[in-house]
C-alpha cells in the first residue's frame, strides 16, 4: 500500500505477480551493507558461541558495498572484531551468495582455513528509482551468513554447477557509475544510477538457467527430484520459483519461498531463507 503512493500499481497487483507482501528499508542515513551483514553474524554469535577471533576469513556477496574500495568484507571484520580475518567482496548479484559459498567450501576443503563467515546482503534502496515501477516494487534490503567449518561427517557442499551469461547484461544493470560511463551531473540528472531491468527477459532466462543447472546437478550426481528433500532458491519472484518447479517437475509445497516477507534482497535472498527455515534442516 506504501507503495501505491510512490508509483501507479497496487497492492493486489504487486502480490499477484511477485508474491511480495512487505519488504524492509534501510531508514537510517548512517548504516549501511555492512551493518546488515553485522547485524547477521551477531546473532550467529550467539547462537554458536561463536568466539570471533577464530574467524580466518569472510567473504560477502554484494553489489551495494559500503563503498566502492574499500571492500565491506573487511569492514565488516572490523566491525565484529574480527581481527584474525582476512576478507574480499564477490559483486555478482543474485547468483552472488552461490559464488561466495562455493569459493569459501573450496577453502575449507583444502585445509586453507577452518572458520569462513559467508554473508550475502544488499542495501537495494540505495540502488533504486522510487519513480520506477518495474522495480521498485521488487527490491528490498536484508541480508544474512552462513558459518563454515570442516566437517568428516557427510554433509556439507557436495557439488555445484556454476554459470554465467555476460549476454544477459542489457537486461539487468545499472547505466552509469562504472569505468565504462563513470559518474557526471549529466548521468546524475539522467537518473542512470538507479538498478535498470527489462523484465521479460530476466523473467525467462531466469526460469531457463536455474532450471537448467538444476537438472544438470542432478544428473551430475545421479540424482532425481524425489532424492531432493528441498528447494532453496534466489528469491527473485513468486512466479520465477514456481515456474522454475514446474519446468523441473518438483512440488510446490518443497520450495522454500520467504520472498512476501523481504521482497529480493539480491545476494541476501538465500541465507535469509536458509535462516528462516533452519528448523526443517
Amino acid at each position: 500500500h506504501d507503495m501505491e503512493k510512490m508509483v501507479e500499481t497496487s497492492d493486489e497487483w504487486i502480490v499477484s505477480r511477485t508474491g511480495i507482501k512487505q519488504r524492509h528499508i534501510e531508514r537510517d542515513p548512517n548504516k549501511a551493507t555492512s551493518d546488515l551483514v553485522v547485524g547477521a553474524i551477531n546473532k550467529l554469535v550467539v547462537q554458536k558461541d561463536l568466539d570471533v577471533s577464530e574467524i580466518d576469513m569472510i567473504i560477502v556477496a554484494t553489489i551495494t558495498g559500503d563503498y566502492t574500495f574499500p571492500d565491506t568484507a573487511n569492514t565488516v571484520a572490523h566491525k565484529i572484531g574480527a581481527t584474525n580475518a582476512f576478507g574480499y567482496d564477490i559483486n555478482a548479484a543474485c547468483s552472488g551468495f552461490i559464488f561466495a559459498l562455493v569459493t569459501a567450501s573450496k577453502f575449507i576443503e583444502t585445509g586453507t582455513y577452518k572458520k569462513i563467515l559467508v554473508a550475502g546482503a544488499d542495501q537495494m534502496s540505495s540502488i533504486l528509482d522510487y519513480k520506477d515501477r518495474t522495480t521498485c516494487i521488487l527490491f528490498g534490503d536484508g541480508g544474512g551468513v552462513v558459518l563454515l567449518e570442516p566437517s568428516t561427517e557427510s554433509q556439507g557442499v557436495a557439488d555445484a554447477i556454476l554459470r554465467g551469461d555476460g549476454a544477459g547484461a542489457a537486461n539487468l544493470h545499472m547505466k552509469a557509475g562504472g569505468s565504462l560511463k563513470p559518474t557526471t551531473m549529466e548521468t546524475v540528472l539522467a537518473r542512470e544510477h538507479y538498478v535498470y531491468q527489462e523484465g521479460k527477459s530476466v523473467f525467462k532466462s531466469a526460469i531457463k538457467g536455474m532450471s537448467e543447472s538444476i537438472t544438470a546437478l542432478l544428473e551430475k550426481n545421479n540424482l532425481t527430484q524425489d532424492d531432493i528433500d528441498y528447494l532453496v532458491p534466489h528469491q527473485a519472484n513468486k512466479r520465477i520459483l514456481y515456474g522454475v518447479a514446474d519446468y523441473i517437475g518438483f512440488p510446490h509445497d518443497r520450495v522454500l519461498i520467504n520472498i512476501e516477507n523481504y521482497g529480493n534482497t539480491t545476494g541476501g535472498t538465500i541465507p535469509l531463507c536458509l535462516s528462516d527455515f533452519q528448523h526443517k534442516f
